[in-house]
């Protein structure tokens, strides 16, 4: 994204894609506005409204619009007020050659993201739902408008489709420098005539591999906007200025590496060909173009962009406490609504009215001729069994964290006062998600649930600070009690999540009597019942030299294994909040929730 406070060229650089925009909004796919609202969008928006003829139709959607309002479909009352099938056109087809503005794009489904991507992809909007199959033009430009807060932002989908990424948060305005209309339209028109030369594709492409830039509709999307920028200046080929500003504008936002950092090491080949003499002065020009495209695109990274891109990808995806909202479970009483699918009202499922009768209509005109075939009375609208839809319904299930300390004489030696500081921090994370969180203290001979699940902290932290520490580590024994509370808080309809702290070498066997050789054995089959289970668990090893036998252990139960031979208490509750990410599989027995 194009992003900075104070500098005064980026407000003008938003504007100048703006423009380029309203030049060819197809061909560009279109902006990624983030920012929220305020005076800075609401003044790009006015721009590019201005920039655009009046005939353009501009269409704004929210980024939860139905799909059959989005693509198109069955027209309900239509279709039963005439007795036939009766199509209506959706919002894409309806904006056909101009805007799509999208609100709130942060918060866009796949399913959304993937019909807008395919629109943008053929120019067309296509309809296989409610019995009806149509192709309708639909080549519109889109207008994301993103408000995302930190790591949030609008599919990657989408912002692979549109060539400028806009970032207006906190960008300080300077002055418009309007445009006449008739000097857009006249670009508009010039547009198809526009060349390319042959060296420029070659450096574009050149230029993306050194900003890091994968996509392959990055160089394309860059083409069409230094062809915009020619048609606007009134040339019928791209220049060299046209290619380097098309670069800021698009390569820049998406650079993900700085050509520094992979050149530092490395000759300017560029400068000794030059110097060199190379049969004619192709070579030496098109150097010359790749520095000055890629010097344009560099220029245009703002300070600590590359830094914070690291961040947000090596963080994305991943939890900022210590657990993650629990797993989605279909209901039908409760929840939000996600769909409809057949079936009958029963068992509290409720009839879907809407979807029942969009199902029914497209058959009333067959089922009325059986009918006066048959001799029967006529109805206005014939219902069957096979036409009922239902409300499907989806929520997550409430998290339960299990925390399983180890406080047995190796542990209090060594880091049961860290753990303890650890989880009191964990524990208050999971307050404020108004997680429940239970807790297992092991040592000598047995395991105690010192706190049942609970959402008291008070409480909890009164039963951590009075663990006692000493004894020996049956390890065996708390994996036990671990998987037969996390199962009982699974038939409860919740999602468990374990968090064990050890240093793993367990020599408390399970019937109690020491021996290394046996617990560890113990340990293992106790660590298999979890990984079969299937419970989410985070294995903190605490000991100051990580042991290969902790790694096994680890292993065995399918969990991420997180090895901190050194640390304090913020940084073990640190480290278990980064590392603490899950997802729901689906395998052979259900639904299963697993550690990514």
């Amino acid at each position: 994204m194009i992003a900075d406070t104070s500098d005064p060229s980026l407000w003008s650089r938003a504007l100048k894609a703006a423009t380029l925009f309203a030049v060819d909004p197809i061909g560009t796919g279109g902006v990624v506005l983030r920012g929220p609202t305020g005076p800075a969008r609401d003044r790009w928006l006015s721009f590019m409204r201005g920039t655009l003829s009046a005939s353009t139709p501009i269409r704004r959607i929210p980024s939860t619009i139905a799909e059959g309002r989005l693509l198109g479909g069955l027209d309900l009352a239509g279709t039963l007020k005439a007795g036939r099938t009766i199509a209506e056109r959706g919002v894409l087809a309806e904006a056909n050659g101009g805007v799509v503005i999208v609100t709130m794009a942060e918060r866009m489904g796949s399913t959304m993201a993937a019909h807008l991507g395919a629109v943008v992809d053929t120019g067309e909007a296509t309809i296989e739902r409610d019995g009806i199959a149509r192709r309708l033009p639909a080549r519109i430009g889109i207008v994301a408008l993103d408000e995302g807060i930190d790591d949030e932002c609008s599919p990657s989908a989408l912002l692979d489709r549109l060539a400028f990424h806009i970032d207006l948060g906190g960008v300080a305005m300077g002055e418009e420098v309007a445009r006449d209309s008739a000097d857009i339209a006249n670009a508009r028109s010039r547009l198809a005539g526009v060349t390319v030369a042959e060296d420029i594709v070659p450096v574009i492409c050149e230029a993306c591999i050194v900003l890091g830039i994968s996509s392959l509709r990055a160089p394309l999307l860059t083409l069409r906007a230094a062809r915009a920028l020619a048609a606007l200046a009134g040339r019928l080929s791209v220049s060299q200025e046209d290619t380097a500003e098309a670069a800021a504008l698009v390569l820049a936002p998406r650079a993900t590496t700085l050509p520094a950092e992979r050149d530092a090491d490395q000759p300017d080949d560029g400068e000794s060909r030059v110097e060199t003499d190379s049969p004619g002065d192709v070579d030496a020009s098109q150097d010359l173009l790749r520095d000055s495209v890629i010097d344009a695109a560099q220029a245009a990274i703002p300070a600590g962009l590359l830094r914070q891109l690291r961040l947000v990808e090596g963080g994305r995806r991943q939890s900022r406490s210590a657990g993650q909202a629990g797993a989605l479970k279909t209901s039908l009483r409760k929840g939000r609504p996600a769909g409809v699918r057949q079936g009958e009202p029963r068992a509290g499922a409720r009839l879907n009215i809407i979807e029942t009768l969009r199902a029914a209509a497209p058959w009333q005109p067959l089922r009325q001729r059986a009918r006066a075939t048959a001799g029967s009375q006529e109805i206005r609208i014939e219902i069957r069994r096979d036409d009922f839809r239902i409300t499907r319904r989806k929520q997550r299930e409430e998290t339960t964290t299990i925390f399983v300390v180890d406080a047995s004489g190796s542990a209090a030696l060594h880091r049961l006062a860290e753990v303890k500081g650890a989880v009191e921090l964990l524990l208050a994370e999971c307050y404020v998600r108004r997680d429940r969180v239970a807790l297992i203290a092991f040592r000598g001979r047995s395991a105690e649930l010192v706190l049942p699940p609970t959402r008291s902290l008070a409480r909890a932290k009164r039963s951590l600070a009075g663990l006692p520490g000493g004894g020996g580590t049956p390890l065996a024994t708390a994996l036990e009690t671990a998987a037969m509370l996390a199962d009982g808080v699974r038939r409860r309809g919740q999602t468990p999540i374990v968090v064990l702290l050890t240093d793993g070498r367990a020599n408390v066997a399970r019937d109690g009597r020491g021996g290394r050789e046996q617990a560890s054995a113990d340990a293992l089959a106790a660590a298999r019942v979890i990984r079969i289970a299937g419970f989410p668990t985070l294995f903190v090893d605490a000991s100051p030299q990580p042991h290969p036998s902790a790694q096994r252990l680890a292993t065995e139960m399918a969990a991420r294994y997180l090895a901190l031979p050194h640390a304090d208490a913020g940084t073990l509750s640190r480290a278990v909040q980064s590392h603490s990410s899950w997802r729901v599989v689906e395998g052979a027995g259900g639904t299963k929730n697993s550690v990514v």
